[in-house]
């Protein structure tokens, strides 16, 4: 059984937030991707579509999710579940510390990028 610790190996910072890479095919995981997110107020992801279902969980704070164009806030102790091929973005509306769970293998596709994997789902 692989216990999974986070280490600065395991960390990838971006301009809008931080993402530690938990459970995930490269630490062993062979159906799940798992990572824990931090992303300060005011801060918001790029428009972006995955090929798999993925389950946003903040632990504190709270998030503006849009899907497909139809805005919702997710707050602590709550899950927003975005489907396969929606189109979804992620702002944060206070800070926000969450955990994110999808199937592994899963496939980004976002304008100006080549379609791939998250680098922290792999």
């Amino acid at each position: 059984m692989p216990v999974i610790r986070p280490t600065d190996e395991r960390t990838t910072t971006t301009p809008n937030a931080t993402m530690v890479h938990l459970a995930a095919p490269s630490a062993g995981s062979t159906e799940l991707s798992t990572w824990r997110v931090h992303m300060p107020a005011g801060n918001a992801g790029p428009a972006h579509v995955l090929d798999r279902e993925q389950v946003f969980m903040p632990v504190s704070g709270s998030v503006e999710i849009i899907v497909d164009g139809v805005a919702e806030v997710c707050g602590a102790g709550e899950a927003a579940v975005l489907p396969a091929g929606s189109t979804r973005a992620i702002r944060a509306l206070a800070d926000v510390d969450a955990l994110v769970a999808m199937p592994a293998g899963a496939v980004l596709t976002a304008e100006g990028r080549e379609p791939g994997p998250l680098p922290w789902a792999i």
